[in-house]
């Protein structure tokens, strides 16, 4: 295979590219120098001759997260540092709005890359909200990448429409392309340079291999079978991956044995409505997964799964506790788009033997980088200590109303803390009640005695003082054990 150069595609390229008969583009040099934002300054590199690998002794946590967008895809990569991966954004029913009120829930105030599959309305739908959204309220989008097939629908319009509007830099990827994301390597596999299936979009997904240490995982969009031969062709057992997206929401057109066999995934994850139109995830796929008996968490029927690694482990969360059975997947009801429960943890595996392991990966900090929460990720940035009144006015033992702590949500959005702990270095554990929800910008007051509980004020109903006065250490915890606030005072 040639290796070929990155190339920055201008707006007006994509215009001319979207009334050919033949959207292929030139790919040997930049249309245009476009506009770039510090985080993407440096394009995509590319490497045809090395096979895909992770980075040595990665720090921190990587996140993906898989968002439950009923008959559509939308996935989240969260770096050990915080850097932000997008990979569709969902159909254009909902006009990405399942797919911002995630981002909102979880913290995310910029996305670093958009990466676009391919241009059908189910994979793009939010993709002109997103970029509005974080252009205009938040941080802003740091790159887009396509695949340089265009389509002709309203959907596509809007998109290009929104990428001039607020000059978005947005480059075509092909093959052995490295995305430039920090912590992580981010490869393309596909589509090659010369597209396949006479340039049909499904078949010229993106596809990406993420490796994080020992962990990696293949996203595959809606690559179906002259994809699948491709990469099965092209890169055999270099197509290794602990998580695997089942192919164009679980068609039987996709997920062959041959992807199975080169990957040898010890999780699959679908991406489809639970009464999809089309009938996804079809029996024959269902039937090649149970045949090798591989885990599989459907958002139709287990709402958002969020996988968190540290290189050598890998931890699935999910909203609901339903079979992962392939065979009995429909046995558990539906889970609606845009529910709002946490994700709780499921499973954690070994990501070299596929043993299971009773410690679940947390999120650590990184150099630099701050703690994040898995089931919403960059809590930390939205939850932050503002006051420890260790020192109660008279007798602490009398006057334990008057011991307490303060946290306020500095995030743009509510904070759900259902089930989260409170804890000092002694091991004595507060667990907020179901239902407590912090508003952007408003505190939190947790006191150590007795009372009646507001929507700013919490009651430990403790009978003897928690926060030493010579100091102690305070540490918030979510609902799934991982540890978003630490802080000594």
């Amino acid at each position: 295979m040639d290796s070929h150069r990155l190339v920055v595609v201008a707006f007006a390229a994509l215009v001319v590219l979207a009334g050919c008969a033949s959207p292929a583009g030139d790919t040997g040099s930049p249309v245009s120098d476009g506009a770039t934002n510090d985080a993407t300054a440096t394009p995509a590199t590319t490497d045809a001759d090395s096979p895909p690998s992770s980075p040595a002794a990665p720090g921190g946590t990587l996140e993906v997260h898989f968002i439950n967008v009923g008959q559509s895809s939308a996935t989240l990569v969260v770096g050990p540092d915080g850097e932000t991966m997008l990979v569709d954004t969902g159909d254009f029913t909902d006009d990405g709005e399942e797919v911002l009120a995630y981002l909102d829930r979880v913290g995310v105030d910029r996305i670093d890359h958009l990466v676009t599959t391919h241009n059908d309305a189910d994979h793009i739908g939010g993709h002109a909200a997103v970029i509005d959204h974080y252009e205009t309220d938040g941080e802003g989008v740091g790159a887009i990448y396509d695949p340089g097939i265009a389509a002709s629908t309203a959907t596509y319009g809007r998109y290009l429409d929104a990428v001039e509007e607020h000059d978005v830099p947005l480059y075509e990827v092909r093959a052995d392309d490295v995305l430039p994301f920090d912590g992580a390597e981010v490869r393309v596999l596909a589509p090659p340079e010369d597209y396949l299936a006479n340039d049909e979009r499904n078949e010229n997904s993106v596809v990406l291999h993420v490796a994080f240490g020992e962990a990696r995982f293949l996203l595959t969009g809606d690559g179906e079978d002259a994809a699948e031969e491709y990469l099965v062709e092209t890169y055999g057992s270099e197509l290794r991956a602990s998580v695997l997206t089942a192919g164009h929401h679980g068609s039987r057109t996709s997920t062959s044995a041959g992807l199975l066999d080169a990957t040898g995934p010890q999780v699959v994850v679908i991406s489809s409505a639970y009464d999809s139109r089309f009938g996804h995830p079809h029996q024959e796929t269902l039937d090649k997964l149970a045949a090798r008996e591989l885990p599989t968490y459907w958002t139709g029927t287990h709402g958002d799964v969020v996988v968190r690694t540290d290189g050598e482990r890998l931890t699935v969360a999910t909203q609901r506790d339903a079979p992962t059975d392939p065979s009995r997947l429909r046995d558990a009801p539906a889970v609606e788009p845009g529910t709002t429960d946490p994700v709780e943890t499921r499973v954690t595996l070994d990501v070299t033997t596929g043993s299971a392991s009773d410690s679940p990966v947390t999120a650590v900090a990184t150099d630099g980088g701050s703690e994040t929460d898995g089931s919403t990720s960059g809590a930390t940035d939205s939850l932050a200590l503002v006051d420890v009144h260790a020192d109660a006015d008279g007798d602490d033992r009398d006057n334990l109303g008057d011991e307490y702590v303060v946290f306020e949500n500095v995030g743009d959005g509510p904070l759900d803390l259902s089930g989260w702990t409170v804890s000092d270095e002694a091991g004595a554990t507060y667990t907020v009640p179901d239902g407590v929800t912090l508003a952007a910008g408003e505190r939190l007051t947790l006191r150590t005695g007795s009372g009646t509980d507001t929507e700013t004020e919490l009651h430990w109903g403790r009978e003897s003082p928690v926060w030493n006065n010579d100091g102690d250490v305070v540490t918030v915890a979510t609902a799934a054990g991982d540890v978003v606030i630490q802080e000594a005072y």
